[in-house]
């Protein structure tokens, strides 16, 4: 069995590798996520050696998006090849 938490994290490193520019609202539409789950996931990444920047692209200040410039320990084609499982963990 997968753990939710671990699931949540990758799968939205995926979603963040594989959008153009995505940004939370972006990620929320997608991923069908609250905002404030997807910012907390976001912020837990680092606590998994994982590497994920805002790049800032507007006017205003949190006008942007993320990327994920380094996954860490984590194999980001394993976590391509089982999305499927991934998100059957989260329901």
């Amino acid at each position: 069995m997968l753990n939710p938490t671990f699931c949540r994290r990758v799968l939205l490193m995926l979603t963040i590798s594989e959008l153009d520019r995505p940004s939370v609202p972006m990620l929320m539409k997608t991923l069908g996520w609250p905002r404030r789950t997807v910012q907390d996931v976001i912020k837990a990444l680092a606590g998994m050696g994982v590497e994920v920047s805002f790049i800032e692209d507007g006017v205003r200040h949190n006008d942007g998006y993320y990327q994920v410039s380094d996954w860490g320990s984590v194999n980001q084609q394993w976590v391509a090849l089982h999305r499927e499982q991934l998100q059957q963990a989260l329901l």
